[in-house]
């Protein structure tokens, strides 16, 4: 499936800047069969879990994290970057190529024994995710699993993120 769920992904060279190879998955999601099959493939390996929340991280992270708290019967939350949340929330920091960048979840969006999937359409270098972590631990729920559509695998993000129970579907291993 890894290969046909590429078929669909469409790869943007130098954006952002020169260097990137985007991965859209604009292209992915306007297909129903591809979109069904990705939601289904995520499904299987978070069900039985116990999964009481999906924590969804901004922006791509929302469009199948949505999807998947519904699919799981629990309920979705979403992490953002700073002035989004109007009411009271934690944050936290984690190192960019250059510089810094930091996310928040309010606090009461999750609750001391939640049982939370962590859900962002690509993991890179790791640091987001790993500040997502961070957050949800904060807010004293047990960390389940954190899943990927799409896994830049050369760039070692998986390291970041040692102790988690991580998946993704679709792997990039040299680009």
């Amino acid at each position: 499936m890894n290969q046909e769920l590429k078929n669909l992904i469409r790869s943007v060279p130098d954006f952002p800047k020169k260097g990137i190879d985007f991965k859209d998955i604009t292209t992915l999601l306007k297909d129903k069969n591809g979109l069904n099959d990705v939601l289904e493939e995520l499904c299987n390996l978070a069900k039985n879990k116990g999964i009481t929340k999906v924590v969804g991280i901004e922006s791509r992270g929302f469009i199948l994290g949505g999807a998947l708290a519904v699919k799981l019967g629990a309920g979705f939350v979403p992490v953002r970057k700073p002035g989004k949340l109007p009411a009271a929330k934690i944050s936290e920091s984690y190192i960019l190529e250059y510089g810094t960048d930091e996310i928040e979840i309010h606090k009461d969006a999750i609750l001391p024994g939640d049982n939370v999937l962590l859900h962002d359409d690509l993991l890179a270098t790791g640091g987001t995710m790993q500040a997502a972590c961070k957050l949800v631990e904060k807010l004293g729920a047990r960390i389940v699993q954190v899943s990927f559509l799409i896994e830049l695998s050369f760039l070692n993000g998986r390291e970041k993120l040692q102790g988690y129970d991580v998946k993704s579907l679709i792997n990039y291993d040299n680009e």
